[in-house]
């Protein structure tokens, strides 16, 4: 493994880099995929776009790199990397379920977003003994794994409005999984989106600046 040292640890920043160019282009191209050639799940907004690939970023590439990173307390390592295969077994179903059987819903995305949530508070609670924070590297750390939580209790609240507004049609061929940015019944669910985008997006910036 590359060593640590006052400029942090390389791997990390390099894979979150690498991460980061990656999950962009690819939200890229299906957001212009969704709103150009009116793809199965409908367009999507720009506000939505950006929570698509921070929250990618954030959970599926970001997580398991400071779960390996060895400067990162062993506590908060163990739930990140727990979180982090968790959100990949997610990942793979829904794929599945949203373009092959055509039957994902939010509530279940729901429902493993609040298993995820209590599983990250349950391994911190349980080893909170183990958890020192003698210096702010490790209070660092201790933030992102807490903005984590807030991010999924913002993902819970994005899906369980988001079925509301569309009345459960989420469904079969036409169903629509992604808030239109010039439908009405997505306004306030864009409102939000661009605020949490922000919030989100400033922590990790600032968050992988203090680890440097």
């Amino acid at each position: 493994m590359l060593g640590t040292g006052p400029m942090g640890h390389p791997s990390t920043h390099l894979g979150a880099l690498i991460g980061a160019i990656i999950v962009t282009l690819i939200a890229l191209a299906f957001a212009r995929r969704q709103n150009r050639h009116r793809a199965m799940g409908g367009a999507i907004s720009r506000p939505k776009q950006v929570w698509l690939g921070l929250a990618i970023f954030n959970w599926f590439v970001l997580a398991p790199l400071i779960a390996v990173d060895p400067r990162t307390p062993p506590v908060l390592a163990w739930g990140l990397g727990a979180f982090g295969a968790f959100m990949w077994l997610r990942g793979a179903a829904e794929m599945v379920m949203l373009y092959v059987t055509k039957n994902w819903r939010p509530p279940m995305g729901i429902t493993h977003d609040v298993l995820c949530i209590l599983l990250l508070v349950g391994v911190l609670g349980l080893r909170s003994s183990e958890l020192t924070l003698d210096g702010p590297l490790p209070v660092w750390f201790l933030a992102y794994y807490l903005s984590v939580i807030a991010s999924l209790v913002a993902e819970i609240w994005f899906a369980w409005a988001f079925f509301h507004a569309v009345e459960g049609k989420t469904t079969g061929h036409d169903g629509i999984w992604f808030a239109d940015e010039h439908d009405p019944r997505f306004i306030l669910i864009n409102r939000v989106t661009t605020v949490v985008d922000v919030l989100v997006g400033g922590i990790l910036v600032c968050f992988l600046w203090a680890i440097r």
